[in-house]
């Protein structure tokens, strides 16, 4: 397995876990908190899209699809206290821009060469993000991290264990 077949299977993973945790999340489920002060999970989906979409433009600026106006904006950390549904998005409508963020990473993806993903980062990234191909690495793993924080609020609803 190569670095971008990697890259995709770890992206798989994320994609197979986010759709499982999902399915059965209801509308009103998609603000609750697991915990006080912890993220919802409409927040923390726009955080996730976002960050995708920056982490794949530090690597390679200029490549990913644009996010709809201000939607970066209204996931940051000073948004996340938010409990007013009007400030977030739809699972669907979430879901969608996600596949559209996705396939613009896996097309920035397939133009790497193995000495782009070497190339340094300069844009602000977590600091364990040095090159370009820490960049890709960071996206699958990300969005699992997150999964891991719904298992909890899946949990408190009393759904069953999926994985």
């Amino acid at each position: 397995m190569n670095f971008k077949e990697s890259i995709r299977s770890s992206l798989n993973v994320a994609d197979f876990m986010v759709q499982g945790y999902l399915a059965d999340i209801t509308p009103s489920e998609l603000l609750m908190r697991p915990a006080p002060d912890a993220n919802h999970i409409a927040w923390q989906l726009g955080h996730l899209i976002a960050s995708e979409r920056h982490l794949v433009e530090a690597a390679a600026p200029g490549t990913m699809p644009p996010l709809p106006g201000g939607f970066a904006e209204r996931h940051t950390k000073d948004t996340a206290v938010s409990d007013n549904p009007a400030d977030f998005l739809s699972k669907d409508e979430y879901m969608k821009l996600a596949g559209e963020i996705r396939a613009g990473t896996l097309r920035v993806l397939e133009r790497l060469t193995e000495a782009d993903c070497d190339k340094p980062v300069t844009a602000r990234v977590p600091p364990f993000v040095k090159c370009a191909g820490d960049c890709f690495v960071t996206v699958g793993s990300h969005w699992i991290m997150h999964t891991g924080q719904w298992v909890v609020l899946r949990r408190k609803l009393g759904r069953p264990r999926m994985f």
